[in-house]
């Protein structure tokens, strides 16, 4: 906790070192537990990615790229009955209008693998197969970032490398997230 280990700060480190003395900046407007179709059932969780992009996207003044990183929550929100990949894609579809109506350039992030998770279910798995299927090949975003394929075990990819993980099997420990902020071309 407050090491500014995550992948967003490694992405401003890599921006920084890249252009120094740019103006450029990264506004990491993730929480924990969000979801793009639905609220969290717990508070902390906050609003959805629908519901807050006017807030925590489009009022950011000098805003140029989003990248979008959200579903795992939604996919493991119901282990027997996730949402479907359809409605998922349909949340980023929103997303991507949304933002290409301001002239937001959307950048998709693939969904990172979480099996071995609490709340991991295949049914989650399958969707969360089809989902990156779409963001790598449905041209929707403007850019794709696949973290995915940068954290997963090639062996089991439905599990992220054991040395990328924080222990709970969802999300990476501070190597993970270098890993994650070296994998943005």
């Amino acid at each position: 906790n407050g090491a500014n280990d995550r992948w967003p700060d490694r992405l401003a480190e890599r921006l920084a070192q890249r252009q120094p003395g740019s103006a450029a900046g990264v506004v990491n407007a993730g929480i924990g537990g969000n979801r793009v179709l639905s609220q969290g059932a717990i508070a902390i969780f906050g609003q959805s990615a629908l519901a807050r992009f006017d807030r925590d996207v489009l009022a950011v003044p000098g805003v140029t790229h989003v990248i979008v990183l959200e579903g795992v929550n939604d996919l493991g929100s119901d282990k027997t009955n996730p949402p479907t990949a359809e409605a998922l894609i349909g949340g980023y579809r929103q997303l991507i209008a949304r933002g290409h109506a301001h002239g937001l350039k959307m950048i998709g992030a693939t969904i990172l693998p979480y099996g071995g998770a609490a709340y991991f279910g295949e049914p989650g798995e399958a969707a969360r197969q089809a989902v990156n299927r779409w963001i790598r090949t449905g041209h929707a975003f403007d850019a794709v970032i696949d973290l995915d394929a940068a954290i997963r075990d090639p062996a089991r990819p439905e599990r992220m490398r054991a040395d990328l993980q924080s222990g709970d099997w969802l999300h990476p420990n501070d190597a993970g997230y270098r890993v994650m902020g070296d994998a943005v071309d």
